[in-house]
């Protein structure tokens, strides 16, 4: 929607400050349809409690996909330490086909040694007594193949719960065949108008853990977009009483101005290879969307005419992007090929469509779709063109899409104010991260860190 065009501003470099308030990601559908999956309770016998209930951050990571469903502890039949103590029969009974179990210790150092191992149970029970292999030496030893993880790993103390997502991630790969983005992090907006500086730029983990105030300002803050290395983020300022589009090292704080054009500056998003940024400029007239070498600073007009064209995103081989249009009337979403100006358009259905992303594979549009007077979020096929409406939340806005396709995460309103919510890429898992001082706005997914 081109009302998101409202420019934004920043005023104080905060880096490194924990916030006061943080996320906290709430279930709302979605868990029935999932794969049932157990995630037994890592063993640890210290007199201490851990700092991080690993196999807990787990099950919640596995959850939050949308693909699985652990089942509950009060329901396992058994707590088994080690894949040669398991029940097969009494697990696969529950439906259950993969079980994760660990142990942690911890050695002299203070670190934690951490031994886990993912069993597929179906090939498990296939295997018990046939399966053989020959070792080195020349013995038959039976074949373990339906092991499909068993690592040790030394963590300290303060980044376990890093390594948990770390565990998830594999895990995930090897249940699915697809990456996993539980180590990833993202990127909003909080508006909180009862603060000296109430508009703030936020990161924090996935999941809303570790939040990390890095921008804060008495101006708007809008549009935050990650470099494809996970370091920089490019934003909307208004810093100097007009639109201007900065790039922020958030490990650094340093700061550099990128596009200071009369007018308008805004929706600036970074190519894959990082050495480009679409953005969008008035400065002829109406809004348009150009590229930017980064190195030379040089810019590229990519739409003409006098209709108003935002909100750019690049599709996944950077030979292509995607942009908002009014010029059939209402906004809808067009491609342009960046080397020969060819422009198509790709949304029909619904009265207008806007905030367009392309899912990391290049198979889905990801938009905000409006039919009648509800926007929401809708998936359409590229190649097929069909339209399916993912969200039913009030007032969607500012889709992002994680980095292996498998959520999305986006603005919306719960309770009158402002959250973030999270949707998985087929519908059917919902979720949502509500901030518990100030309202949430323009999320952004970072990539795989």
């Amino acid at each position: 929607m081109l009302k998101r065009l409202i420019l934004s501003s920043m005023l104080l470099l905060l880096s490194g400050i924990q916030a006061h308030a943080s996320l906290e990601l709430v279930i709302t559908e979605g868990i029935n349809s999932a794969r049932p999956v157990a995630i037994i309770p890592f063993q640890w016998k210290g007199a201490t409690p851990l700092p991080q209930d690993v196999s807990g951050v787990i099950s919640s990571d596995l959850q939050r996909s949308g693909k699985f469903s652990p089942v509950a502890t009060s329901k396992m039949p058994q707590t088994p330490y080690d894949e040669s103590d398991i029940d097969l029969n009494g697990w696969t009974s529950l439906g259950v086909d993969s079980l994760l179990t660990g142990t942690i210790k911890q050695n002299a150092a203070g670190d934690y040694v951490i031994h886990y191992q993912l069993v597929d149970l179906i090939q498990a029970q296939l295997q018990k007594g046939k399966g053989r292999s020959l070792t080195e030496d020349g013995r038959l030893v039976e074949s373990k193949s339906y092991v499909l993880l068993n690592n040790v790993a030394t963590v300290p103390g303060k980044r376990m719960r890093e390594y948990a997502h770390r565990i998830s991630d594999l895990v995930y790969q090897k249940l699915t065949g697809e990456k996993g983005a539980f180590l990833t992090r993202i990127a909003y907006v909080v508006v909180n108008d009862g603060k000296k500086y109430p508009y703030q730029l936020r990161i924090s983990d996935y999941d809303g853990y570790n939040e990390r105030l890095v921008l804060s300002s008495k101006q708007p803050l809008m549009s935050p977009s990650w470099s494809p290395d996970g370091r920089k983020l490019a934003y909307v300022s208004f810093q100097n009483g007009r639109a201007e589009i900065y790039i922020m090292n958030i490990y650094t704080g340093k700061r550099e101005k990128i596009s200071s054009f009369p007018r308008h500056n805004g929706a600036p998003v970074f190519s894959p290879d990082g050495k480009s940024l679409a953005l969008v400029l008035s400065k002829t007239g109406s809004l348009q969307v150009y590229v930017m070498d980064l190195t030379t600073k040089k810019i590229r007009k990519i739409t003409r005419g006098r209709s108003n064209n935002t909100e750019p995103f690049w599709y996944p081989d950077g030979k292509s992007l995607i942009f908002t249009s009014d010029r059939g009337g209402k906004p809808q979403i067009y491609k342009v090929d960046l080397s020969t100006g060819v422009t198509s358009r790709l949304t029909w259905q619904g009265s207008q469509n806007s905030g367009g992303q392309i899912t990391p594979d290049g198979k889905y549009l990801i938009m905000v779709h409006k039919n009648r007077s509800e926007f929401n979020l809708a998936k359409q096929d590229l190649d097929s063109g069909a339209v399916q409406i993912l969200t039913k939340t009030f007032l969607d806005e500012s889709p992002s899409v994680a980095p292996n396709g498998g959520m999305v995460i986006y603005s919306s309103i719960y309770n009158k104010a402002n959250v973030l919510s999270m949707v998985s890429i087929d519908g059917r898992f919902k979720a949502r991260l509500p901030e518990t001082n100030g309202r949430v706005r323009a999320p952004a997914w970072s990539p795989f860190l």
